[in-house]
């Protein structure tokens, strides 16, 4: 690949690598042992305007190209994407820190299943069907493409979220700039040279730099849709400076998930359940399984059982097979981590873990808190790491009270054998996805987003697609 030509990341606009201009850089740091691994380039107004005219220029041709040529485009990038996956799991893994199997197993299959997905969508848009609603006038409905699409991407699936961006915006007809986070920038700006081979250029382009090229680019006046994955906070700002120009706001924020643990759970299947989805991506994960509520009768079977297991779990670097997580992924979300550990209430035990490990890199133990009150600070914030919290609960109500009241609301789950209830819990819960009897699982064909401060718009399925198209009423008089 040619962006392994130049010793600072490129960005790579209208078909080929763009080098940001002379100035600053940012150093890349790889988490797994805390050193400088590499450099970015930080693109200004001049790069980001190169970008956004060629998404421009290139619109006029995508948009009207028929939903078979979107589609082939997309299952080329798809094999494209397959048989470069080793490539691509290498880059991934120096910048996240991940087991290199979770990404060359599972991540990567996943984003080429998703780009098959939405190649197929593109030729599968429904609307209203044509009919006389007025005498004499016959209607119809048009989906159509909205145009240049800004994708903001956070560093806790840098390959996968840029995916679940382009793959609906892509489908539908849209062009794209994609802008990845700062500490994980690399197979972005790989996916975008890949795409160049088989899509024309300026439909996908991307820019490397910092918070300031976020904000240039979700400001830009080309853009008419931002789609941003990443904080509450970030997703705010985002809002407050896209009022301006009335763009449309694709928003995907935090998480913190509440899991459900009835007396009547089996406490081993769900022990290995919210320690699996706890702990994936150390625990970096919108939907992990971090905030559990156990019924008083299961609560002590339950946390020896997650206790024991969290403590045969390991933490390392992404060579190491018999790691089960690595490391955060930078200092700063390493040192919030600490911090929420740190300042937990005297009410509090930490169960297992709670500690650095080792002396280099960003790896926490796999922690469990327990004895935890509704107002903490480490039930009402996303941890975005390697720890569970577990609260008690008595009654149903109390349950749901106990998961409804925080401000976020994308993910939860529900573990019972009562099938009635796990209906009306889940009917209960205030969130956008919940799984009964297991955490996490995700497919192309069923939507992702939240509700609340989690925000709003859908990732994956056919309304993620929706999102990306606007609705034109068409009317012809016919006597």
């Amino acid at each position: 690949m040619r962006i392994h030509e130049f010793s600072t990341l490129p960005g790579f606009v209208d078909g080929a690598p763009l080098a940001a201009p002379e100035g600053p850089v940012l150093e890349l740091v790889d988490p797994a042992t805390g050193e400088v691994h590499g450099r970015s380039g930080v693109f200004g107004a001049d790069g980001v305007d190169a970008a956004m005219d060629s998404a421009r220029r290139a619109f006029a041709d995508w948009r009207r190209a028929t939903p078979a040529r979107r589609q082939d485009a997309l299952l080329a990038l798809a094999d494209a994407l397959a048989a470069h996956a080793e490539e691509f799991a290498d880059a991934e893994c120096r910048e996240t820190g991940k087991p290199r199997a979770d990404v060359l197993d599972e991540e990567i299959p996943f984003c080429v299943d998703t780009l098959r997905f939405f190649a197929g969508s593109a030729r599968h848009l429904e609307g209203r069907g044509a009919a006389e609603y007025l005498e004499g006038h016959t209607s119809w409905i048009r989906r159509e493409p909205l145009g240049v699409c800004a994708g903001i991407t956070p560093w806790n699936y840098p390959l996968m979220m840029a995916i679940w961006k382009i793959g609906p915006a892509l489908a539908a007809g849209n062009t794209v700039v994609l802008k990845p986070a700062e500490t994980t920038p690399t197979t972005t700006v790989m996916l975008a040279e890949l795409a160049a081979s088989v899509l024309p250029a300026g439909v996908l382009n991307t820019v490397v730099g910092d918070r300031d090229t976020g904000r240039l680019v979700a400001s830009h006046p080309a853009v008419r849709l931002v789609s941003v994955t990443g904080s509450t906070r970030a997703g705010v700002q985002v809002a407050k400076s896209a009022s301006d120009d009335l763009k449309v706001l694709h928003l995907e924020l935090g998480g913190n998930a509440p899991v459900l643990v009835f007396a009547d759970a089996d406490p081993v299947a769900a022990a290995e359940g919210v320690l699996a989805a706890g702990l994936l991506n150390a625990g970096q994960d919108c939907t992990a399984a971090s905030r559990v509520m156990v019924h008083e009768d299961l609560h002590d079977a339950f946390v020896a059982e997650l206790v024991a297991r969290a403590k045969e779990k390991v933490t390392g670097r992404p060579s190491r097979e018999a790691s089960d997580f690595g490391p955060l992924n930078n200092a700063d979300q390493f040192a919030r981590v600490l911090g929420l550990i740190e300042r937990l209430p005297a009410h509090a035990t930490v169960e297992t873990g709670g500690h650095r490990v080792g002396d280099h890199g960003f790896f926490l133990a796999p922690t469990v808190v327990t004895g935890l009150r509704a107002d903490d600070e480490i039930v009402r914030e996303e941890i975005f790491g390697p720890v569970i919290t577990v609260q008690r609960f008595s009654t149903e109500e109390e349950a749901l009270a106990l998961a409804n009241g925080v401000d976020q609301g994308l993910a939860s789950s529900v573990w019972t054998t009562d099938h009635a209830r796990a209906l009306r819990v889940g009917g209960e819960l205030d969130f956008g996805a919940v799984w009964i009897n297991t955490h996490g699982a995700l497919v192309s064909e069923m939507p992702h987003g939240g509700f609340k401060h989690s925000g709003y718009g859908k990732d994956l399925s056919a309304y993620s697609l929706e999102d990306y198209t606007r609705v034109k009423h068409m009317m012809s008089a016919i006597g």
